[in-house]
């Protein structure tokens, strides 16, 4: 059964890093031009030919980059049906300050074909035609029979759109600090389109057209014990806020995790009272030491200056925190003056309690090289049972190497699930924790790279487990990973 979908639109706004990447091609991947002519991919304005896209006009260099694209995930797919995106430059919603750099997704979905791995399971449709071994939708033309839908925004670094930015065209790294470089974004919007992406809603938690996607097999909540197919549409709709508690149970990206996340997950650890013990969730400071295995520890004390404020916004006298981890409360000043306040009071650490409500605590920004502490946030629920357990709490701060940055403690890579729900964003990528950062997080960060496999990445690896996987190389990968793994234990 097939039926046609919409794409979802991303906001991003970063600054983009990439490098070349190369391999043996093993699927096509084909980029239809659906702009009328003069515009988009056919703009005559000129440009200067740059050292990896020797286009000469604005045209013909998008649509080097497409292909770049293309050709690269090509190269790391196996299948012998041609795969058709259908790709436009056009206006997109922007202002001054902030724009939508673009979108891809499925143009249609099947079930219940031949070959498909699970029944009553909807699969994208370049997926779903790898597994049938024929193209299911075969109209070729745009609005037809493409396999994905790609739309990017040709206004970028207009007065109106994002003023300052605008695209960077090559195919490597150089792109100037006010610039986006487009091979990135692309990387990521057709990893959506070829199936890093579910199609239940997550506002609502319905199943499109009553059946699950391929997608949502590997969706598992910790809190639940449930697969997301398992769950009532309710269920869904409470496990799609579930910050960091919801993880990929595929076989490939959590073979993955090992080589790709580091090891070293941030926690504030309250050892007592009972009543609060556990791990608390934290976001780490810019400045300052950073958070080590062994941590500190120490007794925890709500940190009042002489008129009886928590903010930490004074001095609060020299030695009345020796020793302690210094709790105050966020608003006013500066975290890294909070934390020279802290510091100059003997604190051994800063601990941020929010002054709004949120599922994770944000980092902690600002620079200050004579911060010698190390300083996290906590969320305002967690600052509110600390303080009711005051005194008496005794925490640490530390690294917990046994859990990988971005991952459970079972080693499963972890979901981005923010409360609030964020449209567009939440269930499909992976979650902002993970170090080093991943190409489909839900925003683009300034130090990736052309990469979508180990040891960089777990993009392909997710792919794998949805079906885009070759069965000889996957018995090769596995032999590799265990060559691997007694390799290090006779180190």
């Amino acid at each position: 059964m097939r039926t046609h979908l919409g794409s979802a639109s991303l906001l991003l706004a970063g600054i983009l890093v990439a490098a070349p990447g190369s391999a043996l091609a093993r699927a096509k991947i084909t980029v239809v031009n659906a702009n009328a002519p003069g515009i988009g991919f056919n703009d005559p304005t000129p440009a200067t030919p740059l050292a990896t896209n020797p286009g000469t006009t604005v045209g013909q260099q998008r649509l080097n980059a497409f292909q770049f694209v293309a050709d690269f995930w090509g190269k790391h797919l196996d299948s012998d049906v041609e795969i058709f995106v259908q790709a436009t430059f056009e206006p997109l919603a922007c202002n001054a300050t902030a724009a939508v750099l673009g979108s891809a997704g499925a143009l249609t979905v099947f079930r219940d074909f031949p070959n498909a791995r699970y029944p009553g399971t909807w699969y994208p449709g370049a997926l779903a035609n790898k597994l049938a071994g024929e193209d299911l939708d075969p109209a070729v033309g745009p609005g037809t029979g493409n396999d994905l839908r790609a739309r990017f925004n040709a206004n970028l670094g207009q007065p109106t759109c994002l003023a300052g930015s605008g695209w960077y065209y090559g195919l490597d790294t150089n792109q100037a600090a006010n610039q986006i470089n487009l091979v990135v974004v692309l990387l990521h919007e057709f990893a959506h389109g070829l199936g890093f992406a579910s199609f239940a809603s997550g506002t609502t938690g319905a199943l499109f057209a009553g059946f699950p996607d391929v997608y949502s097999r590997f969706y598992f909540d910790n809190s639940t014990g449930k697969s997301r197919i398992d769950m009532t549409d309710a269920e869904r709709k409470a496990s799609a806020v579930n910050s960091r508690n919801v993880v990929w149970t595929g076989e490939e990206v959590t073979e993955e995790v090992r080589e790709v996340l580091q090891p070293g997950t941030p926690f504030l650890t309250v050892n007592a009272p009972a009543s609060i013990a556990g791990r608390y969730f934290v976001g780490t400071a810019t400045f300052g030491p950073a958070l080590t295995a062994a941590g500190v520890s120490g007794p925890v004390e709500l940190a009042r200056d002489a008129g009886g404020s928590t903010l930490g916004c004074t001095p609060l006298g020299a030695g009345a925190l020796a020793g302690k981890i210094a709790l105050v409360d966020r608003g006013t000043c500066t975290f890294n003056v909070k934390a020279r306040n802290a510091q100059d009071a003997g604190a051994i650490a800063l601990v941020v309690a929010d002054n709004v409500p949120s599922a994770l605590p944000a980092g902690l920004g600002g620079v200050d090289p004579l911060v010698t502490i190390p300083a996290v946030r906590i969320t305002q629920a967690a600052g509110a049972a600390i303080k009711a357990a005051l005194p008496g709490v005794d925490a640490s701060l530390l690294l917990d190497m046994k859990v990988r940055a971005g991952a459970d403690p079972a080693g499963r890579a972890l979901l981005y699930t923010p409360n609030p729900f964020e449209s567009g964003s939440s269930v499909s990528h992976w979650d902002t924790s993970a170090t080093p950062n991943q190409l489909m997080e839900p925003a683009i960060n300034a130090d990736l790279t052309i990469s979508v496999g180990e040891p960089r990445d777990l993009t392909k690896s997710l792919l794998e487990d949805i079906g885009w996987d070759d069965e000889e190389k996957k018995h090769e990968r596995k032999k590799k990973r265990q060559q691997d793994r007694e390799h290090r234990r006779g180190d």
